[in-house]
């Protein structure tokens, strides 16, 4: 969720004549300042956990493989409520290590070059926890019986240690060990299942550029059914005692599968998991590969249709495509959103017209006192960024046609699959690819003003 032309750079500190750098730097977004270090870029993440779920201990080891982009005698980890043991870099016991403030701050023993590739290792434990947040508790969330992670969009640091911001992807192997009754869903393809003493050990395998956020694990007392094969893999995990409710409602899924592979372009991980837990979830939410949704989204009757057309959508615009900054989520929320429209005129419901109609004249009720292109952290999750994202999408479909329209976000993701992307990514992108001059306008309309256009 690294495309390194998108990613974030770092700011050069001055070499001291040839001395090493005295700290490195943050990614210093505003939206969330805590998280996200400079200095280097995060390639790989190997995690071997070691859970318990009965009393909510882990015991892990974080082993990460970056790539400096400065000079380093120092930088900078996100983890937060876990105790930390031992930190070795390139296999050598740390020179100092402080944790404070959500940052576990290494000093090297020996100074890392610009350019090298290094590996940071870090053994902790403790009792994970959800962080808390503007947005609310994100992070590790331990259920009635079980666990799932919810970590959009600074919770990755509530169970791993991690450079923390979406702009830095990297590919993921996750390990996970618990007692031998539950199942564990982790983002990526098992490569691995060993049963030993009681204890199961499951390992996943994440090749493809991940952002941290979108790391998950989901631990339970779940049953597993494969609902197809085509267009990609599709599996879901469910209580028992919600089996007929789920064939129901998830029955459709390939053929929304189908839908978005025509309008997207083809489903970017080699597999698509839902996970339905059974406690009750607030909203359902998105991961790497899969999808979460609480007993409460599933009745039997399709009640949950448009939820899970914009879970599946997030695959595309916001877990292949990320954005590089939070203020351009407009671009997986407006996606998403925009995917239910499409699902709804597929599938016998209202047209996109009249469902962007609808909701421009609900939106003409609100205020307008925000900017959905850099909507700010308190807001960056408001109904109106999602809504006013997908009537942007809308206009530039029919300005442009379906076939340029559609053409030309097929021709996105397969050019930024598994990258980073902006807004103004976007804009030029679709200026270029359709020869429009009025992408840029449509866009600034909908997307950088506060007054609500005209469809």
């Amino acid at each position: 969720m690294p495309q390194n032309k998108s990613s974030l750079p770092s700011r050069p500190v001055p070499p001291n004549n040839g001395a090493p750098t005295h700290g490195a730097p943050t990614v210093d977004d505003a939206y969330t300042p805590q998280n996200g270090n400079g200095g280097y870029l995060a390639q790989h993440y190997d995690l071997d956990l070691d859970y318990r779920v009965a009393t909510n201990q882990l015991r892990a080891t974080a082993t990460i493989t970056a790539l400096a982009s400065m000079r380093l005698d120092r930088f900078s980890l996100d983890l937060d409520g876990l105790s930390v043991d031992r930190v070795t870099v390139n296999g050598v016991r740390a020179h100092k290590v402080i944790h404070a403030a959500r940052k576990l701050l290494i000093l090297v023993a020996t100074p890392i070059d610009a350019g090298d590739r290094f590996e940071v290792s870090v053994r902790y434990r403790g009792a994970p926890r959800p962080l808390r947040s503007i947005w609310g508790d994100v992070g590790w969330e331990e259920l009635d019986d079980g666990v799932l992670v919810a970590g959009q969009p600074t919770g990755a640091a509530s169970w791993y240690p991690c450079n923390d911001h979406p702009s830095n992807k990297a590919s993921f192997r996750i390990r996970l060990t618990c007692e031998d009754p539950y199942t564990v869903v982790s983002n990526g393809k098992l490569i691995a299942r060993s049963t030993r003493s009681g204890r199961t050990a499951w390992t996943f395998d994440v090749p493809e550029p991940m952002a941290t956020y979108l790391a998950s694990v989901l631990i339970g007392r779940y049953r597993r059914t494969d609902l197809a094969a085509a267009p990609v893999a599709q599996r879901i995990f469910f209580p028992a005692n919600l089996a007929r409710e789920v064939a129901v409602d998830f029955g459709r899924l390939g053929e929304m599968l189908s839908l978005f592979t025509a309008r997207f372009g083809p489903y970017p991980f080699g597999a698509y998991s839902v996970v339905v837990t059974d406690d009750e979830l607030e909203i359902p939410l998105e991961a790497h590969g899969l999808a979460v949704f609480g007993r409460n989204h599933v009745d039997g009757a399709h009640g949950s249709d448009r939820l899970i057309a914009h879970e599946l959508a997030h695959q595309w615009f916001g877990n292949s495509l990320t954005v590089a900054r939070w203020q351009d989520i407009w671009l997986h929320e407006g996606f998403a959103c925009y995917a239910e429209w499409l699902w709804g005129e597929a599938s016998g419901g209202p047209s996109a017209d009249r469902s962007a109609a609808e909701h421009r004249a609900l939106l003409d009720a609100l205020p307008r006192d925000i900017v959905v292109g850099d909507p700010g952290p308190h807001d960056m999750f408001d109904d109106r960024v999602y809504k006013r994202g997908a009537l942007a999408l809308h206009a530039l479909r029919r300005e442009l046609g379906d076939d340029g329209f559609f053409g030309a976000v097929r021709a996105y993701t397969r050019d930024r699959r598994h990258g980073s992307i902006s807004t103004d990514d976007f804009v030029e992108f679709f200026s270029v690819h359709t020869g429009s001059g009025e992408v840029r306008r449509i866009v600034d309309r909908w997307i950088y003003r506060t007054v609500l256009p005209k469809l």
